[in-house]
């Protein structure tokens, strides 16, 4: 899970929603606070436009506290909020018919360098950027959720509905496309470790 909701443990946000359903809506603003900037990120990397990053993650917020009823306690909230993010964007991309040719990412621009950032920063280069736009919208999802939202195997399993054996595989065959298509003008270190990803299953 990203460090922006770390200050608050699963418990606690369990206990906020279920104080939230129950009316007390303006705690709502919590949800806003904790999720709002992970989202804008994972959903400006996958449409590759901030502007349209923008407008989602206000329409996924809005959308998530109308069909905060409906969310059970069964499943982890980051993983619901992120499925309805990445179906809301497949919906944008759709629409946008660019499904087949998805823009390059567009790096967040920030005054001080994050963790997160230092991690673009080594990653983003011309030939890396040609080789996801060759991504489908599911596997450059799968790979933004893995390397810069940190997410792990099993947190991904939640979000996709697939098994964290089958999703590690997945990954396996993500890297190779990149790579491949890269055409070897560059190699990328696709070690977690280094790149400070939470390795747990």
């Amino acid at each position: 899970m990203t460090s922006s909701q770390d200050s608050m443990s699963a418990k606690e946000l369990e206990i906020l929603i279920a104080t939230i359903q129950e009316g007390d809506v303006r705690q709502y603003s919590v949800i806003v606070k904790a999720f709002q900037q992970p989202i804008y990120r994972y959903c400006c990397r996958l449409l590759a436009n901030k502007q349209d990053a923008e407008d989602a993650v206000q329409d996924i917020l809005v959308k998530a506290y109308q069909t905060l009823h409906l969310y059970k306690r069964a499943e982890h909230f980051s993983a619901w909020l992120y499925r309805m993010a990445y179906h809301h964007c497949l919906n944008l991309l759709r629409k946008r018919r660019l499904h087949n040719r998805v823009m390059r990412i567009i790096r967040l621009e920030t005054l001080s360098a994050s963790p997160a950032q230092e991690i673009d920063n080594g990653w983003y280069t011309p030939s890396l950027a040609r080789a996801l736009t060759m991504l489908s919208p599911e596997e450059r999802s799968l790979l933004i959720l893995r390397v810069f939202e940190e997410q792990s195997y099993t947190e991904m399993s939640e979000i996709f509905k697939i098994r964290p054996n089958a999703l590690i595989k997945r990954m396996k065959r993500i890297k190779r496309k990149v790579q491949k298509a890269m055409n070897s003008e560059e190699e990328i270190d696709w070690s977690e470790q280094q790149l400070n990803v939470n390795t747990k299953i």
